[in-house]
């Protein structure tokens, strides 16, 4: 029997066996020749298949992930985030320059207004019990805001849910309840230490427009002389304290000074931050009221 040339070809993946043009091998070659290509093609197609897999694991990870992000945001208590990222911000503020202004204070009054302790002895006491309110000021405004916060999570996720099985507990709204009450409360004693903030802003000031005057008499009609900066009207010294008052080109020299300057600007900045603590306690107060009114009118409580 002739051999004869056979002109197909065979391919297999990543390996192809070219037959044409060559002398047909006999049945044992070629059996040898599959033997060892099939579980080459059997292994690299199980390697595929394994990829595949792994990035259709990949991709559902990515997939839950999304998911979880989108019910996050979903939940998120907007109004309480911005207001407690306000809070700390304005405590922070209010609390560390109000502190350095204080001091910056001390130091004008010894220096400038009374050389006699007894006069200023009182004043700085009080500056020193301030100062210790502020510290305590700083650590509950932010552990409270933190309290808050987390307080908002869960009545944000209960009003959003609050038609399907989300079930609210009568202690849940018992917290609501505490928190929108001792929300009110501190909103109006910070409306009095908003209002007492701005009582060195308008002291300050009316010793730099003094100065200003004195800077430039043009404007007044009143002799330089006269124009003074009195501690004691303001009821920062006694009556009896000596000099108490500083006058004419000595306090626009006063003025001058870097330390008046900082203490003025840190006042300023401290006022600042209590009207951006007293706006975050009203956004709280506003978005708790909120979630407790819905809660309470629509929610559907249970015994625990």
């Amino acid at each position: 029997m002739k051999l004869g040339v056979e002109s197909s070809s065979y391919k297999c993946t990543g390996h192809n066996i070219l037959l044409a043009g060559q002398p047909s091998m006999p049945g044992v070659e070629k059996l040898a020749i599959l033997t060892i290509t099939i579980p080459k093609f059997i292994v690299g197609t199980t390697l595929q298949l394994s990829f595949l897999n792994r990035q259709v694991l990949w991709l559902e990870s990515r997939a839950g992930l999304l998911e979880c992000c989108a019910r996050c945001l979903v939940g998120a208590p907007f109004a309480s985030l911005v207001a407690t990222g306000l809070c700390f911000f304005g405590v922070a503020l209010f609390c560390g320059c109000g502190h350095e202004a204080l001091t910056g204070t001390e130091k004008l009054i010894e220096t400038y207004f009374s050389k006699n302790y007894q006069d200023y002895e009182y004043l700085i006491n009080v500056i020193h019990a301030f100062q210790y309110v502020i510290y305590g000021t700083a650590s509950f405004f932010f552990l409270y805001g933190a309290l808050l916060l987390a307080e908002g999570f869960y009545t944000t996720g209960a009003v959003r849910q609050i038609f399907g099985d989300y079930k609210t507990t009568i202690c849940g709204k018992g917290l609501s309840a505490t928190f929108v009450g001792i929300t009110y409360a501190l909103t109006v004693v910070w409306l009095l230490v908003f209002a007492c903030s701005a009582v060195p802003v308008y002291i300050y000031f009316n010793t730099w427009t003094t100065c200003q005057s004195i800077a430039f008499p043009s404007k007044t009609s009143a002799s330089i002389g006269s124009l003074c900066a009195d501690a004691r009207m303001y009821g920062v010294l006694p009556w009896n304290a000596f000099p108490g008052k500083v006058c004419g080109s000595n306090l626009l020299s006063i003025c001058k000074t870097a330390e008046f300057q900082m203490t003025f600007h840190l006042f300023i900045a401290a006022f600042v931050g209590a009207a951006a603590t007293l706006v975050s306690l009203l956004t709280f107060m506003i978005a708790a009221t909120y979630n407790f009114a819905v809660l309470k009118l629509m929610g559907r409580g249970t015994k625990f």
